[in-house]
């Protein structure tokens, strides 16, 4: 009987605390409900705010997208403009370049050819300073009339001609040539002495006239009629030494031969009839002055002045007194 009341008393203990419990649990869970539901509506308003901040910033962002895509729009229109107007000039600094170019060639053309033109000027000019005669082949050739005279002649020094007692004259502008000449050789030891220069027309015919007296028609072979002697320009010269003196004989044996084919060209000085000229008899004292180009081109090429055209010795007359 005990047993059986304990039992019912334990069983209606255990019904008891199983109805707090429940009753507790209920409680619990209530109050569970409760706070998700505030909690609920909490973050309900929270996500509102945050959709409706969302929805804003969206809006924002697609207004700013919208400026950009406009922005970017104008900026590809004003490129566009820019690479047009970019190849336009272009275009045009290629034009202005080609027709710069082709002024700049235009006026450098006109620029050489002022050029040329005032070269020919100053050649012509100093052509027209210089005698022409000069450079002309005169024996038994060219005639020089009785009313020629060179423009200047300046007198030889004393101590290099052969009898100091009497004057001797030569061009003065080739005088320069001949004094350092002859300077030069009797520095190195060479008796040359001057025995003729410059003859007027009327001093050639005497002499000839006065060979002729002598020779009779053989004085042609070695002298030259009046009008025809290279001595008239005032540019060629005789040469001797004390040794030889106005024979001439000889010469071709001397030092002073030698020296002078060596040498003269240097000076502008060139023999005018070696042997075996078809002008006369070989006469190796006999040299003219020629200038120092035309000379020199004459001793390279081993040629004499009369084996050249007449046409090639003038294009030496610009450069005779360089």
């Amino acid at each position: 009987m005990e047993k059986e009341k304990a039992k019912k008393i334990f069983v209606r203990v255990a019904a008891g605390a199983a109805a707090i419990l429940v009753g507790a649990a209920l409680a619990i869970l209530l109050a569970l409900i409760f706070w998700l539901k505030e909690n609920k509506i909490i973050l309900e308003n929270e996500l509102a705010q945050t959709r409706i901040g969302f929805l804003s910033l969206a809006k924002s962002l697609n207004v700013k997208i919208g400026d950009l895509n406009t922005s970017l729009e104008n900026t590809k229109r004003d490129l566009a403009i820019a690479s047009a107007q970019r190849d336009h000039l272009g275009l045009q600094y290629n034009d202005a370049m080609e027709k710069y170019l082709q002024e700049k060639s235009r006026m450098d053309d006109l620029h050489s050819q002022i050029g040329q033109i005032q070269g020919s000027v100053q050649t012509l000019e100093k052509l027209k300073s210089i005698d022409p005669e000069l450079l002309k082949k005169y024996s038994k050739v060219y005639f020089l009339n009785e009313n020629y005279i060179p423009e200047s002649l300046a007198a030889i020094d004393a101590k290099y001609v052969f009898k100091p007692e009497e004057s001797y004259l030569f061009h003065s502008k080739a005088w320069p040539f001949l004094q350092v000449m002859m300077a030069t050789a009797f520095a190195d030891g060479i008796d040359a002495k001057i025995i003729s220069a410059y003859r007027s027309f009327g001093e050639q015919m005497a002499l000839k006239s006065s060979y002729k007296v002598v020779y009779g028609s053989g004085a042609n072979q070695f002298s030259a009629d009046q009008g025809y002697s290279e001595h008239q320009l005032g540019t060629t010269i005789d040469f001797t030494t004390a040794k030889i003196g106005a024979s001439f004989s000889g010469f071709e044996k001397t030092a002073a031969y030698q020296w002078l084919k060596d040498n003269a060209h240097q000076y502008g000085f060139v023999l005018s009839y070696p042997e075996n000229n078809r002008h006369y008899q070989y006469e190796p004292w006999h040299w003219r002055f020629v200038g120092r180009d035309l000379a020199q081109k004459l001793h390279r090429e081993q040629k004499y002045f009369y084996d050249m055209d007449q046409r090639e010795i003038d294009e030496f007359l610009i450069s005779l007194f360089d």
